[in-house]
């Protein structure tokens, strides 16, 4: 048996005219992330943990910004991708830990289905997402509303 360990982070400026996709959801919200994707800060970073765990280096890799057939694309379609790259390695996930930077909207009514999606998507029991999240306490960009930012940890086992 082989046990890995993946980390991911992302971040995305905000910016008004643009939606806010979090955890595979949409979130009600003034500002949204910018980006080539959908922009699911939250999503990109289990896709970088994922990736980096089973050594199949980042998401820009497989998923260039200079590619337009990625314009727009949802990013569950882009995790779904990264479980295939994993799986075609060997390696089933085992747990996924993660946490989301954002002043507001506030996030805690919305984890619950996000961890519905995520598990869906990883084909692991909704006890195995974890999702957090805090605020940066209106330091810098982050707690200025200005980007959004995320960590994900996640175990993978061969």
């Amino acid at each position: 048996m082989q046990i890995r360990t993946g980390f991911g982070v992302d971040v995305h400026r905000l910016a008004v005219g643009y939606d806010l996709f979090i955890g595979g959801k949409k979130i009600e919200s003034d500002l949204g992330a910018v980006g080539h994707s959908d922009a699911d800060v939250l999503l990109h970073a289990i896709c970088d943990a994922l990736l980096g765990a089973a050594n199949l280096r980042d998401i820009g890799f497989h998923f260039s910004d200079k590619d337009p057939k990625y314009k727009g694309i949802d990013s569950k379609i882009l995790l779904k991708e990264v479980v295939k790259l994993v799986h075609d390695k060997g390696f089933h996930v085992v747990n996924i830990d993660s946490t989301v930077i954002l002043e507001s909207p506030k996030l805690n009514p919305h984890i619950p289905e996000m961890c519905e999606i995520i598990a869906e998507i990883l084909n692991v029991e909704i006890d195995a997402v974890s999702i957090k999240a805090t605020t940066h306490e209106l330091v810098d960009s982050f707690g200025e509303k200005r980007a959004i930012k995320a960590y994900s940890n996640c175990l993978i086992q061969k």
